[in-house]
């Protein structure tokens, strides 16, 4: 089952993680970089560490720091082989090397997080960097002031780049980023409409509220139900391109869609 929900948590609150573990994400994500303060670093890796020793209830991701800063490498050397993590969230990845690297010292699964302009030129060249590589995603805020970008659609042609990245490098299609307004519900909705539209499947969370109204937009309405099932309904009946009653015509792309769609509805 593909993900929908990511739901970051700062990594120096511990309280606030136990409660993000139960709060219904798919993903919980233990954020050691942004959501931590540089005097609280150490901490929270310690914290999270402890946290992790035993497997948990959800898969939990940790958000390391920066591949290129002070920190990145104690907290690959307390996390990396924890029974409780589930995968690496690297930021800032620009290059190929980055994650070259970092799987050299664990054998979980990494994440990269693109949020410079250079990474975005590199987006499929990263996205082949190794095999323990199992996903791309945007740091929109960080992308956002590298571009020097005001308005939100001034970020689509990068986010349609990691899209077919992923994409050609045979990944799960990335979620999307943040919406940080976290009582904008409806703003929420309208942002996660076009990111679905742009070919992102779920999206990362910064408060259990939005979890609901991100997992809505994300799986299939009732129409689109059947719309797959008058699809695939068609094409178990005759081979190769067909118009159904309504005078449209299928073929196997649409045929491969529909089969997207149901997978979606029965992984829910």
């Amino acid at each position: 089952m593909t993900p929908l929900t990511w739901l970051y948590v700062p990594g120096d609150r511990p309280h606030v993680v136990d409660k993000a573990l139960v709060a219904g994400a798919d993903v919980v994500v233990i954020d050691l970089e942004d959501a931590v303060a540089p005097d609280r670093k150490e901490y929270a890796r310690a914290a999270t560490a402890e946290r992790l020793a035993d497997p948990q209830p959800v898969p939990v991701h940790v958000r390391l720091n920066g591949p290129e800063g002070p920190w990145a490498a104690a907290d690959l050397a307390a996390l990396a082989d924890l029974p409780g993590v589930s995968g690496l969230r690297l930021p800032k990845v620009a290059v190929p090397e980055q994650i070259r690297r970092t799987a050299k010292s664990t054998a979980l699964p990494l994440y990269a997080l693109l949020e410079s302009a250079l990474g975005i030129e590199h987006a499929y060249a990263i996205a082949t960097a190794h095999p323990a590589l199992r996903g791309l995603s945007l740091g929109e805020a960080d992308l956002r002031s590298d571009l020097g970008v005001r308005a939100d659609t001034g970020l689509d042609w990068c986010r349609a780049r990691v899209v077919v990245a992923a994409r050609a490098a045979g990944l799960a299609p990335p979620p999307q980023s943040v919406h940080p307004d976290v009582r904008d519900l409806d703003g929420l909705a309208a942002s996660c409409a076009h990111g679905r539209a742009l070919g992102f499947v779920g999206r990362a969370a910064i408060h259990p509220r939005q979890l609901p109204v991100i997992a809505r937009a994300y799986l299939p309405t009732p129409e689109e139900l059947a719309e797959a099932e008058t699809v695939l309904k068609a094409a178990a009946t005759e081979q190769g391109a067909l118009a159904l009653p309504d005078g449209r015509f299928i073929d196997a792309a649409a045929v491969a869609q529909a089969q997207r769609t149901l997978s979606m509805a029965r992984g829910a």
